[in-house]
């Protein structure tokens, strides 16, 4: 399976395993059995390919309790246990709550690992119908039953029932199933994470509870009911600690705890420190490297494998707040009402607090992973709180320049990703102060941005070059209409502020007008004459058919729509900050035969005509002086402008609005956002999944 598992044991072959998968009831005051039984050691999986492993050498045994649990009511009786150790874990004290820890993580891993194959294999009513069984009593002696009661010993809890009683018992099971136990559970994973303090030797615990809530919503990935009509749904949405269940996640995230070297004080392979001998029914231990950073190379695999209390939580906290996204949802109530500790909000009440300095610097340090990126588009979106705390950074930079890295390796980086990138730089340049302090950021030696050797930048400038490249990426690879639109709005936002620009940026923005133009006329030439090009279109050829005429108007339609809103950025930062863009004016000038073909076209001539005339007035006085001096260089044209910028007055360009574009996510936000969660709780989770059997999310999930 490409990993090492210090011992290949026949899980099958336990006593303890088979008598709690077999046709005999284990009572939950049973201690012996249940110390035994729970006295083991595992290394949790962390990837596909070591849940395969597990799952595989489960299956047998997980059929074997499908088959008999309904009668045994073995699965109730550990999750008794289960309850039992975790309200005595409540009050006992660090030293003497060791034991008590290890027996319950490893009763809740069981639970997980049951209640995940019971979720991916059957419905969730028959899930709730194992939360829910009892125990058949066997029938009195002098009974006629198949297996001969009379010669069974008295002692014996085996099930020796006949058929008639089978069925009477799955009926009256039915009649059971309403939730209270499953509600009971639901709350002692809640006390775990809210109540139990993270701790080196609790951290795996809070883990697993973590784990346990994530795989219970996964419900939702293998039933194709709405999600309204799910018991599971109901009873975790309905919960009355949202605000603390919410909080205590956001703490494990920000916090960033690493996973601790040993479980529960022992090592991979050592003894306990409790002097309690090693496990009797075989330890599962996968192989780890243990590097202790996370790694710019591959911070998601650095981020799941060494912070995973942080990953699962970040995972939980998206799928709870996204779930009902349109309906009451507490959590996502919760979230976004939520304050810094530092704060002592007036205008309302805060759901709960938390230091927004420990989760900001967070977010920085992880911001180029999918997930965090949400996160944070969420809270930037919805928790205004928050936003106003982001927009007061002075180190803005720190959380910028990873979302641009992300756009830079786009082909590294999933569409979704590069989108809600996009998203939150255009949520940031809705703020006027945002885009004056990212113009006064100088960054020196910006070695990830290979176009070009640039030794000192401005922030803004890197954003425009890197947004820029954003835009071509997306006419070569992924044609989406709306991805230009957001790109150019964060640019639009910003074209007002647009200050010192850097010679290579001016360059590039022009350069973009004139890309885009080269394909407007190659577009234009295949509509008035298809036949010169045979057949050949300039646009993504769809699926199923050739190019129609339709769909080259259709491209050259939105074609057209974004020649025009380049001419308005370049035409904004002329009306605004002429006297402080000297390279962009050198660069129009250079470049001024570009615009020569829109002159005269209907949709673009009133704009042009404010850049013509910006044109025109440098031009006059270069001649001027170059009349006087002869040829100038580079420097002297650009005293020149700066001369004339000096002297030059807005009010002879026509009047445009203000360019402010403000993000306003679409209706029915369910429909991106859950399958997007779900796909990153699948690909970046420690929690693996069958995706044979996944039907209730499209299927571009992929475990």
């Amino acid at each position: 399976m490409g990993m090492n598992v210090s011992r290949q044991v026949d899980l099958t072959e336990n006593e303890f395993l088979q008598r709690f998968v077999g046709k005999n009831h284990v009572p939950a005051y049973d201690d012996d059995f249940w110390n035994n039984f729970l006295q083991y050691h595992i290394s949790l999986p962390t990837n596909s390919q070591e849940q395969l492993s597990l799952d595989s050498r489960l299956e047998t045994l997980c059929q074997s309790f499908i088959s008999h649990n309904l009668l045994t009511g073995n699965f109730g009786s550990l999750v008794n246990v289960f309850l039992l150790k975790v309200s005595e874990l409540l009050t006992l004290s660090d030293a003497e709550s060791n034991v008590h820890i290890w027996h319950a993580f490893n009763a809740l891993f069981i639970i997980r690992c049951l209640v995940k194959y019971m979720i991916e294999t059957g419905s969730e009513y028959q899930l709730l119908q194992h939360f829910e069984a009892l125990p058949v009593q066997p029938p009195d002696e002098g009974t006629d039953s198949s297996t001969g009661p009379s010669s069974a010993d008295p002692n014996s809890t085996t099930i020796a029932i006949d058929a008639r009683v089978v069925e009477e018992t799955k009926a009256a099971v039915a009649k059971l199933v309403d939730g209270t136990k499953f509600e009971t559970f639901l709350e002692a994973l809640v006390n775990i994470i809210v109540v139990i303090p993270v701790k080196e030797f609790t951290y795996h615990l809070h883990l697993e509870a973590v784990n346990c809530m994530i795989i219970l919503l996964s419900v939702s990935l293998f039933s194709q009911q709405a999600m309204e009509k799910s018991t599971i749904y109901r009873a975790i949405y309905r919960c009355q600690h949202a605000n603390t269940l919410m909080s205590a996640l956001l703490h494990f995230l920000s916090r960033m705890s690493q996973v601790p070297q040993t479980m529960f004080g022992f090592g991979t392979g050592g003894s306990f420190v409790f002097g309690i001998a090693e496990s009797l029914w075989s330890i599962l231990t996968f192989a780890r490297k243990q590097p202790d950073i996370l790694t710019a190379h591959d911070l998601p695999s650095a981020f799941r494998e060494h912070y995973p209390l942080a990953n699962q939580s970040l995972l939980l906290i998206l799928i709870l707040t996204n779930h009902h996204a349109t309906k009451d949802n507490p959590y996502r109530v919760s979230l976004f009402g939520c304050c810094d500790s530092q704060d002592s909000p007036k205008d309302q009440p805060a759901t709960f607090k938390i230091d927004f300095t420990a989760l900001y610097n967070t977010l920085c340090r992880i911001v180029t992973i999918d997930q965090a990126t949400l996160l944070l588009y969420l809270l930037l979106y919805r928790n205004q709180r928050f936003h106003k705390y982001v927009m007061a950074q002075q180190n803005l930079q720190q959380l910028v320049i990873p979302i641009l890295q992300t756009l830079y390796n786009a082909p590294d980086s999933t569409s979704h990703h590069i989108y809600m990138s996009l998203i939150v730089l255009l949520i940031l340049s809705e703020d006027d102060n945002f885009n004056k302090s990212v113009h006064l950021t100088m960054l020196k030696n910006v070695t990830w941005y290979t176009e070009r050797s640039i030794s000192e930048i401005s922030l803004g400038g890197l954003l425009i070059l890197v947004v820029i490249r954003t835009i071509q990426y997306n006419m070569l690879k992924m044609r989406d209409k709306y991805l230009h639109t957001n790109c150019l709005a964060a640019l639009a936002n910003m074209s007002g502020q647009f200050r010192q620009l850097h010679p290579y940026v001016a360059q590039r923005l022009v350069s973009l007008f004139e890309t885009l133009a080269k394909k407007h006329a190659r577009l234009d030439q295949q509509l008035k004459h298809p036949e010169a090009n045979g057949g050949e279109a300039d646009i993504a050829i769809p699926i199923g058919g050739p190019v129609t005429s339709e769909d080259m108007m259709q491209d050259l339609s939105v074609l057209e729509e974004v020649l025009r809103m380049v001419l308005e950025i370049l035409n904004s930062c002329l009306s605004h900050q002429l006297v402080y863009c000297p390279n962009l004016v050198y660069t129009l000038l250079y470049k001024r035969n570009v615009f020569e073909a829109f002159r005269s076209h209907s949709a673009f001539q009133d704009i042009i005509q404010n850049i013509d005339m910006v044109v025109g007035f440098f031009s006059s006085r270069l001649q001027r002086v170059q009349d006087q001096r002869g040829e100038l260089g580079v420097s002297e044209v650009l005293e020149v402008i700066s001369k004339g910028a000096s002297q030059w007055s807005s009010d002879r360009l026509r009047k445009f609005p203000d360019l402010k574009f403000k993000y306003v996510e679409e209706d029915a936000p369910e429909e991106f956002f859950i399958p997007y969660v779900w796909t990153l709780v699948c690909k970046a989770g420690c929690v693996h999944f069958s995706s044979e059997t996944i039907k209730g999310v499209p299927t571009d999930i992929v475990c």
